[in-house]
Parts: C-alpha cells; sequence; structure tokens
C-alpha cells in the first residue's frame, strides 16, 4: 500500500467544504489518521508563482492559488496527487506533477 500523507492546506480545504461542525469534527478526526504535513513556505510560494506564470504563458490559468501551493508542494517534493480537479491537469502536462490513481 502507498504511503498517504494530507497536507495543511487540503485539510483546510476538505474541513472548509462541510456544513456543520460536527461533521468537520469527525472528518478532522479520519483525516487526523494520516500524517499531516505543511504545504506553504517561502520556497513553495516562490516557485509556484514561477508555476503559474509558465502555465499562463502556455495558455492555462489556474484558478485557484490553493491549487497551485498544492500541485507546487507536489511536484517539488516528488508525491503524487489525488485529485478530482482540472486546474491540476496543465500541472501534470506540463509541469510534471504526478497523478495518483484511486483503486477500489
Amino acid at each position: 500500500m502507498d504511503e498517504i500523507i494530507v497536507g495543511d492546506l487540503m485539510l483546510c480545504e476538505v474541513l472548509q467544504g462541510l456544513d456543520n461542525d460536527r461533521a468537520a469534527r469527525q472528518v478532522e478526526s479520519l483525516l487526523r489518521r494520516f500524517e499531516i504535513v505543511p504545504m506553504a513556505g517561502e520556497a513553495i510560494a516562490v516557485a509556484a508563482a514561477r508555476n503559474f506564470r509558465s502555465l499562463r504563458r502556455r495558455g492555462f490559468t489556474i484558478r485557484k492559488t490553493i491549487d497551485l501551493l498544492i500541485g507546487t508542494w507536489c511536484i517539488e517534493n516528488r508525491r503524487p496527487l489525488l485529485h478530482n480537479d482540472s486546474d491540476f491537469k496543465p500541472m501534470a502536462q506540463h509541469l510534471g506533477l504526478m497523478e495518483a490513481q484511486a483503486t477500489a
């Protein structure tokens, strides 16, 4: 089985999408079973901005900064990303983002 980690930015994205505090506590408890890692910082911020400009020159605009930070962290740390978000497709195609495949 592959290692699963949860980035702090991903934790935020998931928890903010829940309707109430009870559900948020339950999901947070489940996610904390995995290692939680910090994803942002000076080096990732600079690399993410560079990646944004690179993709924009190719005609792609990443809509959400948080997606750019998450994707860049994965690229820089050579970690595959399990996602269902079209913002990550140009990052995989042009920047080397590895995409994890969900298996049943």
